[in-house]
């Protein structure tokens, strides 16, 4: 078993025959945790296990699914294990699309979040403020094309006055929960069943949308239940769409240069 296992089993006092590694955690190891009396729950490693275990509860807080924090102790997160089917019907997006109407409803009187934290190894930089095209643009675009490789940054730069140009200056802090895939969304039986790992700050509600769509198509029920974007969305859509871009093409390498290229093009720069 691994260090993660054993620090797990010294949390928790079981035995690490009751452990299983779960599928997905590309970014830190995840268990499966089979206790005595039938429960199950999820093991997360984190240097941050607050800060997620924070968000978790202020998703649960705005009334949408997620699952209960159980303990977080030792660099150890321990959270109830959700049961799920995959099964993205119309129905289960219809119940995706209210959630998050219902969690975008809840807001801040600033862009951010009260901390920092990272994205794997991509350190995201959350100091709160009130002017969203400069957050969106120096402290998530800029920042994480940082240490790329000059052309990137070049481009990056060119595009700034751009993005002041077709953001909005002024949008509802909505609670964010800021990584929204399919892979973070568990359904059953034709409804959502929890959101989980979320990387939460407060800013333009389009972002969340712009991240669902960089990787997934939601059915036509979702955009029902949620309501249709506003005006000029496809542009706003790839300036949204470029930090969740690059923060793939460094994480997991060039294969994601293409997708990148794409939305600079598509953004004119």
């Amino acid at each position: 078993m691994s260090f993660f296992a054993r620090r797990v089993a010294a949390v928790t006092g079981m035995a690490e025959d009751r452990f299983e590694h779960l599928a997905g955690g590309d970014l830190s190891e995840v268990l499966l945790v089979r206790r005595p009396d039938g429960r199950i729950s999820v093991a997360k490693g984190s240097s941050a296990v607050g800060t997620e275990a924070t968000m978790l509860r202020a998703i649960a807080g705005a009334g949408v699914p997620a699952p209960h924090v159980e303990g977080e102790l030792g660099g150890v997160l321990m959270i109830e294990h959700v049961a799920n089917d995959r099964v993205f019907s119309p129905s289960a997006w219809r119940s995706i699309g209210a959630a998050l109407r219902l969690l975008h409803g809840h807001s801040s009187d600033l862009y951010g979040w009260p901390v920092d934290y990272a994205l794997g190894t991509v350190a995201l930089d959350n100091r709160q403020g009130s002017d969203w095209p400069a957050f969106w643009l120096e402290q998530r675009l800029k920042a994480t094309a940082a240490v790329l490789d000059r052309p990137w940054r070049d481009r990056m730069a060119a595009l700034g006055p751009h993005l002041r140009a077709i953001l909005p200056a002024a949008p509802p802090p909505a609670l964010l929960h800021g990584d929204l895939w399919t892979g973070n969304i568990l359904v059953r039986e034709g409804r959502l069943a929890a959101l989980i790992d979320p990387a939460c700050y407060h800013g333009d509600a389009e972002v969340d949308l712009a991240m669902l769509t960089l990787f997934d198509t939601p059915d036509e029920a979702f955009w029902q239940a949620y309501g249709a974007p506003a005006p000029g969305w496809p542009e706003r859509q790839a300036a949204y769409q470029l930090f969740p871009a690059l923060v793939h093409l460094r994480l997991f390498g060039g294969s994601y240069g293409n997708m990148v290229e794409r939305l600079f093009a598509r953004l004119g720069a």
